[in-house]
C-alpha cells in the first residue's frame, strides 16, 4: 500500500501507525491533518470547541481528517501552523487530497465539535463562544470550496471522538455517556 504524507501546517511528516483489529488507525493531533486510503481508519480525540472535518472521495475511498482549533487565521500577524485554522486547514486538506487523486466533484464532508465547554458567569468569555465560531468558518469555508456538508453533530457542551473509515466513508462519533452514533 502506497504510504500517505500528512500534513502538519505546512510541514510534512510520515504518520505514527496504530493497528487496531486489522486496520490501521492515524491518529490526528489537535492541529493536524492527515488523508489515509482503504483499510486505514483516521481518528481525533478531543473535540470540545475544537471541529473535526472529514472529507471523503466517494469514487476513490481517500479521505481527510482535520483537527481545527480556531475560525480564522487573519487575526494573527504570524502563522506557525496552518492546520490551527479553518480557513487555511480546510483548503490544504483539500488541495493535498486532490494532488493524491481526489476528484473534487465526488467530495463530500462531515463536522462534528464546536461545543461550549466551559460554563462562564464572565459575559465576555460567553460571548467569545469559539465552538460556535469554529462552526460557522468551517461551513463558511466548505460552502466557498463548494464542498458538501452532509452531516455535523456540533454543538451541545460536550467532548467528541471522531473516526472516519476509508474502507466506508463512515463517521463515527464516541462521545462519554453517550452511545457510538454514525453521521
Amino acid at each position: 500500500m502506497e504510504e500517505l504524507k500528512v500534513g502538519i501546517g505546512a510541514f510534512w511528516l510520515y504518520p505514527q501507525h496504530h493497528y487496531h483489529n486489522e486496520v490501521e488507525e492515524l491518529k490526528v493531533g489537535i492541529g493536524e491533518w492527515k488523508i489515509a486510503r482503504p483499510p486505514q481508519r483516521l481518528i481525533t480525540l478531543g473535540l470540545g470547541s475544537c471541529v473535526g472535518i472529514a472529507f471523503f472521495d466517494t469514487r476513490t475511498s481517500l479521505g481527510g481528517l482535520a483537527h481545527i482549533m480556531l475560525p480564522d487565521s487573519r487575526q494573527f500577524q504570524e502563522i506557525t501552523n496552518r492546520a490551527k485554522y479553518a480557513d487555511l486547514a480546510i483548503p490544504d486538506m483539500l488541495e493535498a487530497m486532490l494532488k493524491q487523486g481526489a476528484r473534487r466533484s465526488s467530495l463530500v464532508a462531515k463536522i462534528a465539535g464546536g461545543a461550549q465547554m466551559f460554563a462562564s458567569a464572565d459575559r465576555r468569555l460567553l460571548n467569545l463562544n469559539i465552538g460556535q465560531r469554529n462552526v460557522e468558518a468551517t461551513v463558511g469555508v466548505l460552502k466557498e470550496l463548494g464542498i458538501p456538508l452532509l452531516a455535523q453533530d456540533t454543538g451541545g457542551n460536550y467532548g467528541r471522538t471522531m473516526i472516519l473509515d476509508t474502507g466506508s466513508g463512515k463517521v463515527y462519533i464516541r462521545a462519554i455517556g453517550r452511545p457510538l452514533k454514525e453521521i
